[in-house]
């Protein structure tokens, strides 16, 4: 193995040799050139397949080796680059040097020079093959981070900032937890959250494209600079995450600065910040500043109504069953959910307890005066008594309550035959010592057999309750329409693409049939007041809710709150849609944000997955959905 010499161009810069790496000499290129070079200004490099020496660098970030799991490799910047005032319409003057898995020593801050082979890795420029690592002395300017830039003015040209030193004193939104578990990564806005296009717009629609623009423009993830994950598997031990420590939350909406330069990086199709060395807990490059309230929303009135998701809420369990499998491994070889079979939720009792502490916690701190439930155990259809899992929730929200603060609505007898139910229903719970049942639950179960409308979801549950305190009765009626999954959808139910999903059309024609329905239980019912709530599946602006809107439905919560996050976009799936009558009743209305916003490490089902253990007995995490409530005055 021979060491090779700098070429007389690094020489003329007055450099040293400190050490050198060995590299075939047909690999050798023979003009250093400046990684802006190598960078271009279009979406790939124009040397892709060439072998390319770079003039002078900065090594900016050092990232782990080894291990399939690190970024394996660092990240140099050409020597004196950076600082203010940057044209945005220059190529970028850094790039990621891929090492696979052969050792190397770097350390951010080092001079050098790098040979290797330039190509793209999904979207990001690189030099990787084998790589030629010379460590330069003598006078090589230092780099700056990039400064006085918006993040959002930078849409259009941030492949000419790939990999560069960034740093900002910009205030962002957290806006995504959910990848936070897995990854290591917040997602974050540059200005407030970014919705979900279909929330605020019809689809289709230039409003819902510009939305779209605007969350691409604010929108970046910030990341932990490895590949690894934190959760137990059988492979890797847990690890503590980034950004959440042990009682001190971090959720949707917080506000977050960066303290440190970061590298503005490009992995997994997002643009990401990532640190200049791997993120543990204590080193982030970032301060978070929690903006959630725990309050539980008052909306007064004679009567209110909530929507709440429970999660899976099943008391017949995985474990022991044995088409059932174990999921989200503990740290103490555990199991805590359970997959693959017609149970859901909690794998064992301790996990259920674990659940149901949460949903409890939650229901009672809301306190609400009728409660429609989504995602509960339908417990008939695997072969128990009719509602043992929602009067186990009863017994267990009134053992808390220390009295007894709960009942719930018996199932309806107008459901389908058993055969023709799902696993998980719908459900009403209330206050008896508020409101009155005023007769036996109503269920729209000629629309749920093979050929009907609810075929293929929940069926609505309805029933009338009337104030102690005096007034007209509420009918309330809960909904779980069909998901946007596109496990087979076909004809109008594949996805169009405008972002309402898959499924629409059974969207549709589920609150065209529900529609229907509520008239003609209200005559029966003799109830003018209709307060429809639950999970429909659709945002604001979508074509299932406009079905209720013409009815004359009107959406309770205010324009500027939200029930759920997916994918970093928030916007609300879970509604509360009053008639006129009840339009006219209305006290206030609220979301409680608890859940949606929340890192799924808070939740019952990941118990003891990470190195540190995020389960707390409270409220946060007890769903994904955030509950709805309205409060209704007396008429």
């Amino acid at each position: 193995m021979t060491l090779r010499r700098l070429s007389a161009y690094a020489v003329g810069f007055g450099l040293l040799i400190a050490g050198l790496v060995a590299v075939p000499q047909q690999a050798h290129a023979a003009d250093p050139i400046p990684i802006a070079e190598i960078q271009g200004t279009g979406a790939t490099t124009p040397r892709a397949g060439q072998v390319v020496t770079t003039t002078p660098s900065r090594v900016t970030a050092v990232y782990g080796q080894g291990s399939t799991a690190e970024l394996r490799g660092f990240v140099i910047q050409t020597a004196g680059t950076g600082g203010p005032g940057r044209d945005l319409s220059r190529a970028s003057d850094a790039v990621f040097v891929f090492m696979n898995n052969t050792p190397f020593s770097v350390q951010v801050g080092d001079a050098v020079s790098v040979t290797g082979t330039v190509g793209e890795f999904s979207g990001l420029t690189q030099l990787a093959g084998t790589v030629t690592i010379t460590r330069l002395t003598g006078t090589v300017p230092a780099v700056r981070p990039l400064t006085g830039l918006s993040w959002a003015s930078t849409v259009t040209q941030r492949e000419n900032l790939e990999s560069m030193l960034y740093a900002s004193d910009e205030r962002f939104t957290v806006s995504d937890t959910f990848p936070l578990l897995r990854f290591g990564e917040l997602g974050l806005s540059s200005a407030e959250l970014p919705l979900q296009p279909t929330e605020v717009a019809r689809p289709g629609t230039p409003e819902a494209a510009a939305q779209a623009a605007r969350n691409l423009a604010v929108r970046v993830n910030l990341d932990d600079g490895s590949n690894r994950g934190y959760t137990r598997t059988a492979t890797l031990a847990a690890r503590p995450l980034p950004y959440l420590s042990v009682g001190v939350d971090v959720a949707v909406g917080d506000r977050l600065r960066l303290t440190e330069p970061v590298i503005v990086d490009y992995r997994n199709s997002a643009w990401k910040f990532n640190p200049t060395t791997p993120t543990a807990p204590g080193s982030e490059p970032a301060s978070i500043r929690a903006v959630a309230d725990d309050r539980a929303p008052r909306v007064g009135g004679a009567l209110s109504v909530a929507s709440f998701n429970v999660l899976n809420y099943f008391t017949t369990t995985g474990s022991g069953r044995n088409s059932c499998t174990g999921g989200n491994l503990a740290t103490d070889d555990t199991f805590n959910v359970t997959f693959d079979c017609d149970v859901r939720g909690a794998w064992d009792p301790a996990d259920l307890q674990r659940q149901q502490t949460k949903i409890v916690t939650a229901l009672n701190t809301l306190d609400a005066d009728v409660v429609g439930l989504m995602e509960i155990e339908n417990s008939v259809v695997l072969g128990e008594q009719p509602d043992e899992a929602l009067a186990s929730l009863v017994g267990a929200l009134n053992r808390a309550a220390g009295f007894r603060k709960w009942a719930n609505v018996p199932s309806s007898t107008e459901l389908p035959a058993t055969a023709d139910q799902d696993v998980i229903t719908n459900a009403l719970i209330y206050q008896p010592r508020w409101v009155r049942l005023d007769g036996p639950a109503r269920a729209l179960g000629a629309a749920a057999g093979a050929d009907g409308a609810f075929a293929n979801a929940r069926t609505p549950i309805a029933a009338s309750f009337t104030p102690w305190s005096g007034g007209d009765p509420v009918l309330v009626v809960v909904n779980h329409l069909k998901s946007k999954g596109a496990d087979g959808a076909t004809g109008d139910n594949a996805d169009s693409g405008d972002g309402q999903g898959a499924y629409n059309g059974d969207r549709v024609r589920q609150a065209q049939a529900l529609r229907d329905w509520v008239p003609q239980v209200q005559r029966s019912e003799d109830v003018q007041s209709v307060a429809l709530v639950g999970d429909f599946n659709s945002y604001g602006a979508e074509d299932p809710l406009q079905v209720l809107y013409a009815a004359g439905y009107d959406n309770a919560a205010p324009a500027d709150e939200w029930s759920y996050s997916f994918s970093g976009l928030a916007g609300s799936l879970d509604h509360v849609l009053l008639n006129p009558a009840a339009r006219d009743r209305l006290t206030r209305a609220d979301i409680w944000n608890i859940n949606a916003g929340e890192s799924p490490a808070l939740e019952y089902s990941t118990y003891k997955t990470t190195a540190d253990d995020y389960y707390a007995p409270d409220a946060r995490r007890s769903s994904d959905h955030d509950p709805v409530v309205v409060g209704l005055r007396r008429r």
